[in-house]
């Protein structure tokens, strides 16, 4: 067992390695980009139904629900829960169009690397470049794959904030 984890980390280490600098910075990227998904995650399944029952039950307290004022104040609690739900989306989403950004730094990167050794050398050494290339192309796979599996959990999460925001409109009622 603990063999099987120092191959492991021994593997991941040459990994990172041959993916060059950049590609730590797309493994930091995705590491705060998940651990922001998971925390709407855990939002959206504890903490959001205490926010949204909580708002309802101050509506439904109120007396009166037709006047200006009270429309103002429907349209106030709607927005501050919007913001509980919506937080950290736009980061997110601007997190998943990072990711391959980064990867094509790494690409640019790796190519340079190449195109050094191609002109130190004289010519087209395989081995030489061996290095460069797999510079060139890890980051630009880790980016990518970083990438969509954010979509997938951005897409998912946008669904959700939307149709917690539509539910919570629908159930502040302005019939008395």
């Amino acid at each position: 067992m603990l063999f099987a984890l120092l191959e492991a980390m021994n593997q991941i280490r040459s990994f990172m390695f041959a993916g060059g600098i950049v590609l730590y910075a797309i493994a930091g990227l995705t590491f705060v980009m998940w651990t922001l998904i998971f925390e709407r995650f855990w939002y959206y399944r504890t903490s959001l139904k205490t926010d949204i029952d909580r708002v309802i039950s101050e509506w439904e307290a109120r007396s009166e629900r037709k006047s200006w004022n009270a429309r103002m104040i429907r349209r106030m609690k709607i927005a501050q829960t919007r913001e509980l739900v919506n937080a950290n989306l736009d980061l997110i989403k601007t997190l998943v169009a990072l990711c391959p950004l980064l990867g094509l730094l790494g690409t640019v990167t790796g190519m340079i690397e190449v195109f050094n050794i191609m002109a130190v050398t004289g010519g087209g050494e395989a081995r030489a470049m061996a290095g460069g290339v797999s510079k060139a192309t890890i980051p630009t796979m880790a980016g990518m794959v970083a990438a969509i599996s954010g979509v997938f959990a951005n897409t998912y999460l946008n669904r959700a904030a939307s149709r917690e925001n539509t539910l919570l409109e629908d159930h502040l009622t302005m019939d008395h």
